[in-house]
Parts: structure tokens; C-alpha cells; sequence
């Protein structure tokens, strides 16, 4: 499956010899094994795949010298293969499981840029506690992976014409087509459901599977959980799945602020702080933090005690939230349409480098995200449906008068009194730069 991603990875093969090993990181199951041996097929000679987790074995020989002679020797005698500069790529997959591995990325960038190196692993950064090692600051290109957006998602559905034509009509802030626009929707509906797992994807796109898209999504659920137990504290792993098991109530009340005493009768930041910022971490939830004024920058003006969480993909809200198309479509699952519309929309402005923040105003206003667009502080609008009025939006509006606003909702594309109406199927077009 087409991934954007790809284009970044193309870039870094073709940097110059100073190049740094570059590090996937990406929470599990987004697709970073994929796309790292997709590069070594189509961009290189041969690879040399290395699985931390799998082989046991092959980290071992890390325990003593981790320079990149030493390791290149070590690749070359345990995979009977030759490493050659700028022919092979060298994979370090599930490097979290060796930190002797991750440390010598360091030497790779110092002694021996001409290589290839790229590594990634499952809650990279969490998962590992580096007791004897120091992770390599500086010296490693990093790269964030998410789920495939819903651009991805139409090409894996072989509707890459009808994503070509949202990006068109974006730009130029022309309608669609009504019959493609109620399209659009249609898949729109359906990818709130499956997500952007690559597994539920693939399931979803293809019948060479014997397992269902709601079976994996709820297979890919479960393994978020028991990476939970796996790799925190046993007395951590119970507050962080407590934390994670609040997520469908905290989203589901009108004001969607993080309150802590929906984990527990008596829950404070001071119990669960930590536990939040481990799932933050490892990619499982994404974070929205207040900004309390609208000026340059907004990040000056968060209130960093007040913040929304949301899953990392919808695909994982459905599995939790027991939700399938038809009930999803139903009258009386209107609310928990605009809640998947919101969850969606954070998922895709976070993909495309926008950092989540949303505006309040002494609880008299809010407007559901602020992204920064050439300079100016844009508020965005989420409707699940085509009722659009939205006070808090007009209030924002008159207070710090920005540039334009956008509104999304399952309108057409237009400009109307300084508001660009964004269809929810067309978010993946928004980005930090116009």
C-alpha cells in the first residue's frame, strides 16, 4: 500500500554521505516494518533485516563492541551476506529490545555515515529503559509515523482520482461535484469505522485475509493493552489502562476537557500524570492542549493543566466503543458521529505537523482546534452534519478577527464571510502551510 512517508525515506537514500541513521518511530501496527522493507526492495542492492524481538540471538553480540567495523562484521558473518555502502540497507527492527543497538546509531553517524541505517521500534522512547546505554541525542534523524490518513486510505481503495479531485477542489475552494461529494462521504463514513490501521485497511481492500477488518481492529486493540502490562511497572500498567478505559466517557461528555475523576472517584493529576504521559508517548492517544488567547504564539498562552485526549486512530475508538457502520449511521448515533468527527480530525491535523490546541474561553466559549498557518493563528470548527451555526466560532472571530477560519463539516467546499467551509472527507489537505 502507497504510503506518504515513502517520500521522506526516498530523501534520506539520497542524501549525501554526512547523512544521519534514521529512526521510524510510530506507536505499533502503523505500518513501519512495511515501509522500511519496501525501501530496501525498490532503493537498494539487498538488505540485511535485523528483528530485536524475534532474535534474541543477534543482540547478543551487541554486549561488547558496538562500532560500526564490529557490527558490520558481526551483520555480514550472521546473515552471510556482504554490507556494502550506499547498495545495502541495514534495518534495525524492534530496536527497543536492545539499547546496546539503538547506542550504536551514535557511532554509525560519527565513523560511518556512508551507511544506511534505519531503525524503529514500538514505543520507542517508553518501552525502553536505558539503564547501561545513552540514546544517541543529535545524532539520529528522526521521523514521526502515524496511521494511513484518509488520502491513504483512497488509494488503497483504488479511488486515487477522487483524492486527486478533493485536493483540486480544496485549493481552489470549488464544490465537488455533488455525486462525488456524497462519494466522498460515503468512504469517509466507512474509514471513521476501519481506521487507518494497515492490517484493518487491508482487510477491508482485499479478501486474501481469513480474518474480518473488525476482527484485526479488535486483535490490534487488545495489543495495545497488552503492550500496556508488557512494558510498564505492574503498578503503572493498571493506572495507564485506567487512564486509556476512560477515554470513551471523558469523549463523550460536551465539554471533552480531560478530567481526571472519570478514571476513579478521587483521581488526581498527581496519581495519573505519568501514566497519561506514557500513553502520549508511545502514540496511543494524542493530546490537544487549551490555549486561553488566539495571538502569535498560541503556545505561549496554553494552559498545560487543561487538555483533551484522543485515540490515535478511529479505527481503535470503534473496536473499544463496540461501533459498526450501521450503528455508526443510525439517527440515534448522532452525537458519537460529531464524537468520531472531532477524534478524526485531531488524528489527521496531527499527521499532517499541526500540534493540537484548542481555545476556551472562561467556559463560555470554545473552539475545537487552533492551527498556525502562515503566521496567523487559524481557529477550526468541527460539525459531524451540515447544521453549522456555531457561537463559540463567532465569538472567536470578533475577539481576535484571524485571517479566515475554517469550518468543517459534511458541507461542500466554499468561502463564505471570511469562513472556508472544509468537507470532513477533505482534512487531509490541511497542513501548516496554505
Amino acid at each position: 500500500m502507497k504510503r506518504k512517508i515513502m517520500d521522506n525515506l526516498k530523501r534520506w537514500r539520497s542524501a549525501a554521505k554526512e547523512r544521519m541513521p534514521l529512526l521510524l518511530y510510530g506507536a505499533r501496527q502503523v505500518g513501519k516494518t512495511y515501509v522500511m522493507q519496501e525501501l530496501g526492495a525498490n532503493e537498494f542492492g539487498n538488505t540485511v533485516y535485523v528483528n530485536f524481538e524475534a532474535d534474541k540471538m543477534i543482540g547478543s553480540f551487541f554486549e561488547s563492541d558496538i562500532h560500526p567495523d564490529a557490527v558490520i562484521g558481526v551483520l555480514e558473518k550472521y546473515f552471510h551476506t556482504r554490507v556494502i555502502p550506499d547498495e545495502t540497507l541495514i534495518i534495525f527492527d524492534e530496536i527497543q529490545m536492545c539499547e546496546r543497538a539503538l547506542t550504536s546509531l551514535k557511532y554509525f553517524s560519527e565513523e560511518a555515515p556512508e551507511y544506511h541505517v534505519i531503525a524503529a521500534g514500538s514505543l520507542l522512547g517508553v518501552a525502553v529503559n536505558r539503564e547501561k546505554s545513552s540514546f544517541p541525542v543529535g545524532k539520529v534523524q528522526m521521523l514521526t509515523m502515524y496511521p494511513m490518513d484518509f488520502e491513504e486510505y483512497l488509494w488503497a481503495r483504488g479511488k486515487d482520482l477522487l483524492a486527486e479531485k478533493i485536493r483540486e477542489h480544496y485549493i481552489k475552494e470549488q464544490a465537488l461535484p455533488e455525486e462525488l461529494h456524497q462519494e466522498a462521504l460515503g468512504e469517509y463514513y466507512n474509514y471513521c469505522i476501519i481506521g487507518g490501521m494497515p492490517a484493518a485497511v487491508r482487510a477491508e481492500t482485499t479478501e486474501q485475509t481469513t480474518l474480518s477488518q473488525t476482527e484485526i481492529r479488535q486483535m490490534l486493540l487488545d495489543s495495545y493493552i497488552a503492550d500496556m502490562t508488557k512494558y510498564a511497572a505492574p503498578g503503572e500498567s493498571v493506572k495507564i489502562f485506567a487512564a486509556y478505559d476512560s477515554l470513551p466517557s471523558q469523549l463523550a461528555r460536551d465539554s471533552k476537557k480531560f478530567q481526571y475523576k472519570l478514571i476513579k472517584s478521587g483521581a488526581r493529576a498527581s496519581q495519573y500524570g505519568d501514566s497519561i504521559d506514557w500513553l502520549i508517548r508511545a502514540g496511543i492517544v494524542n493530546k490537544c492542549t487549551k490555549c486561553t488567547q488566539g495571538f502569535m504564539p498560541p503556545s505561549a498562552f496554553q494552559d498545560l493543566s487543561s487538555f483533551k485526549l484522543y485515540y490515535s486512530d478511529t479505527g481503535l475508538m470503534s473496536a473499544r466503543t463496540n461501533m459498526n457502520l450501521e450503528r455508526f449511521m443510525s439517527s440515534e448515533s448522532e452525537h458519537f458521529r460529531g464524537i468520531f468527527a472531532e477524534n478524526y480530525v485531531a488524528c489527521a491535523l496531527k499527521a499532517n505537523g499541526c500540534e493540537l490546541m484548542y481555545w476556551e474561553s472562561d467556559g463560555k466559549a470554545e473552539v475545537d482546534f487552533l492551527i498556525i498557518q502562515d503566521d496567523h493563528v487559524i481557529p477550526v470548527e468541527c460539525k459531524a452534519g451540515d447544521h453549522v451555526r456555531a457561537k463559540s466560532l463567532m465569538i472567536y472571530k470578533e475577539k481576535y478577527h484571524p485571517a479566515y477560519c475554517i469550518r468543517i463539516s459534511t458541507r461542500n467546499f466554499g468561502t463564505a464571510a471570511g469562513i472556508k467551509s472544509v468537507p470532513l472527507y477533505a482534512v487531509f489537505c490541511i497542513s501548516t502551510e496554505i
